[in-house]
This record gives structure tokens, C-alpha cells and sequence, in this order.
């Protein structure tokens, strides 16, 4: 596989690294920026520019351009710690969803929308004992005369709380085989019945939440796709979720400021320090790779399965890493060196340490990534 980039790729990315340059404040940069970096006045500043659905039609706000070029633009906003999580999820996932499965008046009334960072999204997949096993799910939906009532929890629900829609799975089936009868939704979250309730992690932070459906009244006009057919229709919606740079650089901004932290404070002369620092360039370099490799495949027309899966397992379990990597190098002197450059980064160095052990379970857990890495990828037999 050859790298390199186009001329017109490479002048893409200095146009962004401009535009981030005047945007990014000091202070501004953020880890997981794709989660915690909320801001809908800057996923409207990327949507003016047509940064948000690049790959898209273009009659539906998309500018048309290769999935390598979407790469390039991620990258280069994750690099930064852009606030991007506003429009991230509608970007990801939502819209290639309505795209492959969706009526022409759900595109025409929703894509636009995204493309134009008006629009937050949340997605009800995951619920209590039904997580990693996405198919055990117990929120249904039933029919009644040209509407579906929806009853039911969903948890972990990241922006329920300032969301627009709800991209929401659901059982349609009682009767059917567990993978056979969910059906996709679309839900205004202003509809009566639904209650958000917050849910503050280990770091302090809200954006996660559970959710509540009570008799939730959907018109059918929102059914994605065809009822019942909704489990096959999201396995490639998360090949998208699993194989995206977000998955390697959601802590790279303090990886970064680490490096140069310690090159200009002597900590690099120090042997051991420096080949924890290369191990760690070494491995974000691997993980880069594996996800152009993905990039590659769509641009092809090529579908990602165990490839996304390698790319997900691979990398967040690198984002773990270079957690400790920085808590291990930066943390006594954080406490030894009160109002250094250190201690500055000291409670940013604290919030992924202990956010970290989320990167492997969020978007599908290691284990059942190297089960389709099995299965899918070598042709083993589950057994």
C-alpha cells in the first residue's frame, strides 16, 4: 500500500491545520474531543466550510470526496482536540446509515441538517444487560394504526441530554430469533414520554445518560429501512463506529504536550523515558496504518469487517497505554513541582488516566473484536 498522499489531499491538510490555527484558542485543546468537546457553534464553522458529510451527495449538503479525505480532516481535528463532538455522531454514523438504509424523505428532511452542524444526535443502542450482546436487547416498539409505541431503557446514552434525534434500535419481534426482529428508529427526543436521567463517570464529566421510554409514540414514516431487518442493517453501521482515527488519537493532545514536555525539561535524557516515548510513537504510527488501511478498503468500495475490528482492538488498547505511558512520566513530578508546566497538565494527565479503561469497551470491548478477528478475518469456528 503506497501513503502518500495527493497534492490536492496534502493541500487539504494545511487548509485545516489554518483554519485550526485561527479557531484553536489557548486552552481549548481537550482529550476526547470527539466525546467531551461539545460545541455546536464549531460543528456550524466546519459545516460552512462543508467539513461535516465530506463524502456524502451533494445534493444532500456532502461534497462527494473519498473516505482518505474524511481521514485526513478527523486527523487533523483529533490532532488539534477539536470540540467536534456536536456533529460527531451524525457525521459518523447516522448519516452513511440514512444514506444505505434510509427513505428519500428521511434524507431530504435530516442529512442537510448534519452537513450544516445544526443537528446533535445520541444513539440508543446499548441497554442494562445488553451491552456488548447488542441483540439481547428488551426495548420494543409496537405497532398501533400508523405509529409504533416504544417502551423501554437505553443506557450509556452519550448527549441524550442536548440531543435533537435519537438513532435508536429496538425489538419489533417478541416471537423472533433475538437477531431477527429489531427494528432502526429516528426519535425527535422532544416527543412526550422519553425522561433523561444523567449519569457523572469516574472523571467527573457528564455526557453519558440513561434513558426512558414510556409508550413513546414514533411514526412509522421513521422506520429505517425494513422492520425487523434492523440487526443486519447496523453491523456495518458499526464498522463505521469501530474504525475511525478516534479510536487511536482521542488522547494524543497530552500525549504530544508530554513528548515535548520532557524533551524540554531533561526528562528524555533519561533512557528509559525515551524508549517509552518511541514505543509509543512506534505503536501510533501501527495504529495509524491500520486505520488508512480501512480508509483504503471504503475508498474501493471494499467493506471493513474484521479489518475495522483489528483497527478498534488495536488502537484503543494503545490509547490505554499511553495513558499510563504519561501518568508514569508526568505524575511525581506533578506533585513535586507545584505551578510547573507539569502540574498544569496534571489534572488532564488524572481525567484519561482514569478515563482510560473506557477506550476498550466503548464501540464494542476487546473481547468480541478478536472474536471477529477469528471468525471473520482467519475463518475459525466458533465453538
Amino acid at each position: 500500500m503506497d501513503f502518500a498522499l495527493t497534492v490536492e489531499q496534502e493541500r487539504f491538510r494545511q487548509e485545516i491545520r489554518d483554519f485550526l490555527a485561527e479557531e484553536m484558542v489557548d486552552g481549548s485543546t481537550t482529550e476526547d474531543g470527539w466525546i467531551v468537546g461539545y460545541s455546536r457553534e464549531f460543528s456550524q464553522k466546519l459545516g460552512a466550510r462543508g467539513w461535516i458529510g465530506l463524502t456524502w451527495p451533494k445534493k444532500y449538503g456532502g461534497q462527494e470526496r473519498s473516505y482518505l479525505d474524511r481521514l485526513v480532516l478527523t486527523e487533523e481535528l483529533l490532532r488539534a482536540g477539536a470540540p467536534v463532538a456536536a456533529h460527531w455522531l451524525g457525521d459518523r454514523q447516522v448519516g452513511p446509515a440514512l444514506l444505505a438504509y434510509g427513505s428519500e424523505e428521511q434524507k431530504a428532511e435530516i442529512l442537510p441538517r448534519v452537513t450544516n452542524g445544526e443537528v446533535v444526535f445520541c444513539l440508543g443502542m446499548s441497554e442494562p444487560g445488553a451491552g456488548s450482546d447488542l441483540a439481547s436487547l428488551r426495548t420494543k416498539a409496537v405497532e398501533e394504526g400508523d405509529a409504533f409505541s416504544l417502551s423501554g431503557q437505553k443506557i450509556w446514552t452519550s448527549f441524550a441530554h442536548v440531543a435533537d434525534y435519537a438513532y435508536l434500535v429496538a425489538r419489533t419481534d417478541k416471537d423472533a430469533p433475538k437477531h431477527k426482529g429489531i427494528s432502526e428508529f429516528l426519535i425527535d427526543m422532544k416527543t412526550p414520554g422519553i425522561t433523561v436521567r444523567p449519569l457523572v463517570d469516574i472523571t467527573g464529566e457528564h455526557h453519558f445518560n440513561e434513558v426512558f421510554f414510556d409508550s413513546v409514540r414514533v411514526e412509522k414514516k421513521w422506520l429505517i429501512g425494513e422492520k425487523n431487518r434492523g440487526w443486519y442493517q447496523i453491523a456495518s453501521q458499526l464498522d463505521y463506529e469501530r474504525s475511525g482515527i478516534e479510536r487511536l488519537l482521542s488522547n494524543y493532545p497530552l500525549y504530544r504536550e508530554t513528548v515535548r514536555y520532557a524533551q524540554e525539561h531533561g526528562l528524555s535524557n533519561n533512557p528509559l523515558v525515551r524508549n517509552q516515548l518511541a514505543q509509543m510513537q512506534i505503536e501510533l504510527t501501527m495504529g495509524r496504518f491500520l486505520i488508512y488501511r480501512v480508509a483504503w478498503l471504503l475508498s474501493h468500495g471494499q467493506v471493513p469487517n474484521y479489518e475495522a475490528a483489528m483497527a478498534k482492538c488495536f488502537c484503543t488498547e494503545v490509547e490505554q497505554r499511553i495513558a499510563q505511558t504519561v501518568s508514569s512520566l508526568l505524575g511525581a513530578y506533578a506533585v513535586l513541582l507545584p505551578g510547573s508546566p507539569a502540574a498544569r497538565l496534571a489534572g488532564r494527565v488524572a481525567r484519561t488516566y482514569l478515563y482510560a479503561p473506557a477506550y476498550t469497551i466503548q464501540g464494542g470491548t476487546s473481547n468480541v473484536l478478536r472474536n471477529i478477528m477469528a471468525i471473520r478475518g482467519l475463518g475459525l469456528q466458533a465453538g
